[in-house]
């Protein structure tokens, strides 16, 4: 199982594992763009229940992704990652 999901966690452009987190950072325009983009997330979260952590600073916004349950990187951070990546 794990190598399967390292094999995903490689695939997935840009994102990187760091400690028990998936990470990436994205840029856009201005703040709006930024704001849409964490809005767009947040209702995916929701319909998942699965919810990152999120920082937005104008138009840099920085995600980390980890199920807390676990305390490391599971397949609902594979499939939210995939989503998010959808949105751009």
């Amino acid at each position: 199982f794990m190598e399967s999901l390292e094999k995903e966690i490689k695939d997935l452009v840009g994102w990187e594992r760091v400690e028990n987190k998936l990470s990436k950072n994205f840029k856009f325009k201005d703040f709006i763009e930024s704001f849409s983009f964490i809005t767009r997330i947040a209702i995916i979260s929701e319909k998942m229940n699965h919810h990152p952590d999120i920082t937005i600073s104008y138009n840099s916004v920085h995600i980390d992704l980890t199920t807390h349950d676990i305390n490391s990187i599971s397949k609902n951070d594979i499939i939210l990652a995939r989503k998010i990546e959808e949105l751009i």
